[in-house]
């Protein structure tokens, strides 16, 4: 009987491992897709400062970033930890251009106030006279 229980509680622990190993190859897919289709990806969180200074960097260009917030998803924390492994970073803004990480939320003012970030989403010196 004792061994019976003990297989069962290893059973149990082993399937529950391998769901949250399912749940973070969703995640890590997620991220990954969500990259790949938008130009401009930001993972974000609503309430957070840095990640508004960040958003706020692509409306002085006058272009539109694809944002996850991460606080208004229940896999948020997920993502988030995806993320993570993927960047070597948990913090977040996590700004993204044409798959290529630039970084969080200092990066990206640095590329903006440098015209870095203007080249990477594709704006070039007659654009900004417009």
């Amino acid at each position: 009987m004792e061994k019976i229980t003990r297989l069962s509680v290893l059973f149990v622990a082993m399937s529950a491992l391998c769901m949250s190993a399912s749940a973070a190859t969703r995640q890590e897919k997620f991220v990954k897709t969500t990259i790949s289709n938008n130009k401009i990806a930001i993972f974000s969180k609503s309430y957070c400062p840095y990640c508004a200074r960040a958003k706020n960097v692509f409306k002085e260009l006058n272009v539109t970033p694809y944002v996850v917030e991460l606080d208004l998803r229940d896999d948020g924390g997920e993502i988030q930890q995806a993320l993570s492994i993927l960047v070597g970073r948990r913090t977040v803004p996590q700004v993204f251009i044409d798959g290529k990480h630039i970084g969080g939320s200092d990066d990206t003012l640095e590329a903006y106030q440098s015209g870095q970030l203007a080249k990477l989403v594709g704006q070039t010196d007659e654009d900004e006279l417009r």
